[in-house]
């Protein structure tokens, strides 16, 4: 309630309501609130008939209460109130999407794995707001700036949605002088007004995973190690080699802008440009530079001399036999970082993952040194075969209103774009410090994006092992139901730490509780019976096996060592189906000889459980008998 000498602040007219006076039921609220009424109703600024009452104050629950009453409860608005005046289409922001099911399931799987190799290397978490101050973010993103969300002003102070986490963290380390050195990891969403193509993984609102390492060392050591990080990020998801770590130096290709002839207030828009070229065919970008930009043709020209080419050391020793290239400053110190990180990849195992691209630019504006992108087959645009060189054609919707918020998802110029990306940033600490400076490198995971390539490779594959969650065992019963001896079951398997699942009811079918385990493919389930109940013991059984197994009935075990045996049997199941996983995947990726499948094979077949001496107890057919086919 209000306090008397409150000012009424303003009144909404698209909520009044007009109600007589003659059907409005007897007030119950103290004065202060009939004062309040005649308040609003004698109001100059409404100038409404006194007997007509133009809104409803909300009434105290009960005859009893009162203002002073701290457990006062007013009531609810109606669902009628509630609704919004005009109807409106219920769906998420452009660019956004709600997450459930297996698409939860599957993108907890790459949060883990890529949290695990974080924690592998020595990664320690931090976690900060999701808007900064507006100054924190501006002109650290070069011509993408424009992507960023702004916010209203609030108590004084301009702030903007995060672009990404690699400012921020810089931030932090600029207000935490104690950090000297430090590797840290951060997966948390981030905001850009991009154009969004949703099924491809480009999305304004996404989850970013970020790795960096902070401080002073040796040259190249750390970049090294965060390209070995990426390696076993995408070889645990399973990618198995089917990716490329595109890299190169800020130093050389400032250094190859400047031996061309680019103007030095003109390097950072034309590297830009370049960058457009894993998306551009070279003639659009050359007419970027030339005539949106202002470079010379023949300058333009010589820069394509260069950028399109790739290799590895094959190519930095070519840049470093060329005269002009090689006496350059900026060009030297470059190529000595890259002599000296093909070394390390070399010692790290990593070097066949990488590529030496001289068109990858990265374009934003606080990278100084090494940089590097993550891209796969899926990450390109569809190119029909004799169109790699040709020109982009406008798009044929133009005037219409907010056409570049429309999802191009069914757009084959628009590709998932790089599932990674980083780089080395020497300098963005000491610009919010001022004085101090602290290096750093650093990737950032497109968990999105990485997500997109990894449903599609699933569909494709007819892959649907995929489950909504991960329980172990599912508790069964026969006839009476047994609610409190599920229950107990269910108490015991918790107790030890095993994932397990009963069906709410009192008196189950049979059916309904085999349908709830293998909707969620359920690997394990536990039955009890009369006879299971007077004798202290389940009866154990692995879901899916084929007629004719020894253990397809199941097999008994005693309350006691339940637990014990279906932590054995699920260490066990683990086990095959990885060494299953990693036979397909011999077979699939690498396309390996026929000998060397068998081979994988005969190990998996190996592997395949025996009856436990648990089973020996009881099996279907010995003197025990066993409740009515639990496979029905």
């Amino acid at each position: 309630m209000r306090p008397k000498s409150a000012p009424i602040k303003s009144l909404s007219l698209s909520r009044i309501t007009a109600r007589p006076l003659s059907s409005t039921p007897a007030c119950r609220c103290p004065p202060s609130c009939l004062a309040l009424t005649r308040r609003y109703r004698h109001s100059k600024f409404l100038s409404l008939d006194p007997s007509i009452t133009v809104f409803s104050l909300p009434r105290y629950a009960s005859s009893s209460s009162s203002p002073s009453n701290p457990t006062t409860t007013l009531e609810s608005p109606t669902s009628l109130e509630m609704a919004p005046k005009n109807k409106f289409e219920l769906k998420t922001p452009k660019g956004t999407k709600d997450w459930e099911g297996k698409d939860m399931v599957i993108r907890d799987h790459i949060f883990n794995t890529i949290t695990q190799v974080f924690k592998r290397h020595g990664g320690v978490t931090i976690d900060t707001p999701v808007f900064e101050l507006r100054e924190i973010l501006a002109g650290k993103y070069g011509e993408d700036s424009k992507l960023i969300y702004d916010l209203a002003d609030q108590g004084g102070e301009i702030c903007s949605l995060r672009y990404d986490l690699t400012v921020p963290f810089a931030r932090f380390l600029a207000m935490n002088k104690q950090i000297q050195n430090i590797k840290r990891y951060h997966i948390a969403k981030v905001y850009r007004r991009d154009q969004p193509a949703m099924t491809k993984g480009r999305m304004r609102e996404f989850y970013q995973c970020d790795f960096d390492i902070a401080g002073t060392y040796d040259p190249m050591l750390p970049d090294a190690e965060v390209i070995r990080i990426i390696t076993e990020v995408f070889e645990g998801l399973g990618w198995n080699g089917g990716y490329t770590i595109k890299l190169n130096h800020r130093k050389i290709l400032d250094g190859i802008f400047q031996v061309c002839g680019v103007p030095e207030d003109k390097i950072r828009t034309i590297s830009s440009a370049v960058d457009k070229l894993d998306k551009l065919p070279w003639t659009d970008v050359r007419k970027e530079m030339t005539e949106e930009k202002g470079l010379d043709g023949e300058v333009a020209d010589r820069i394509g001399e260069w950028v399109v080419l790739k290799g590895k050391q094959d190519l930095l020793q070519k840049l470093q036999s060329t005269e002009s290239l090689a006496v350059n400053e900026s060009m030297k110190k470059g190529m000595e970082d890259l002599a000296l990180l093909f070394e390390y990849l070399e010692a790290f195992g990593c070097l066949d993952r990488v590529s030496f691209d001289l068109s990858l630019a990265r374009g934003l504006d606080y990278y100084t040194g090494l940089i590097y992108e993550v891209v796969t087959q899926g990450s390109a645009p569809e190119v029909t075969p004799g169109q790699e060189n040709a020109e982009s054609k406008p798009s044929k919707k133009k005037g219409k209103k907010g056409s570049e918020d429309d999802d191009r998802s069914d757009d084959p110029t628009v590709g998932v774009g790089s599932v990674a990306a980083g780089g080395r940033y020497d300098n963005l600490v000491g610009m919010f410090s001022g004085k101090s400076q602290i290096p750093c490198v650093g990737i950032s995971f497109g968990v999105d994006r990485i997500f997109s390539i990894t449903k599609a490779k699933m569909a494709a594959e007819k892959n649907a092992a995929v489950r909504n969650n991960d329980v172990d065992v599912y508790v069964m019963a026969f006839g009476q139901g047994y609610l409190k001896e599920r229950m107990s079951v269910c108490a015991k398997l918790w107790e030890s730490g095993i994932k397990a699942e009963f069906l709410y009811k009192v008196k189950p079918k049979l059916p309904a509780q085999f349908k709830a385990a293998e909707a969620n493919g359920v690997p394990f389930a536990i039955f009890l019976g009369e006879d299971e109940v007077k004798s202290g013991k389940v009866k154990i059984k692995e879901m899916g096996l084929q007629e004719g197994h020894p253990e397809k009935e199941g097999i008994l075990v005693s309350m006691s060592d339940m637990a014990k045996e279906i932590k054995v049997r699920l260490q066990r199941k683990r086990e095959l189906d990885e060494m299953t996983r990693q036979a397909e995947g011999l077979r699939v990726v690498h396309g390996i000889k026929g000998d060397e499948v068998k081979d994988a094979e005969k190990k998996v077949e190996d592997a395949k459980p025996e009856t436990t001496p648990a089973a020996v107890e009881a099996t279907p057919g010995t003197e025990e008998p066993a409740p009515s086919n639990p496979t029905a």
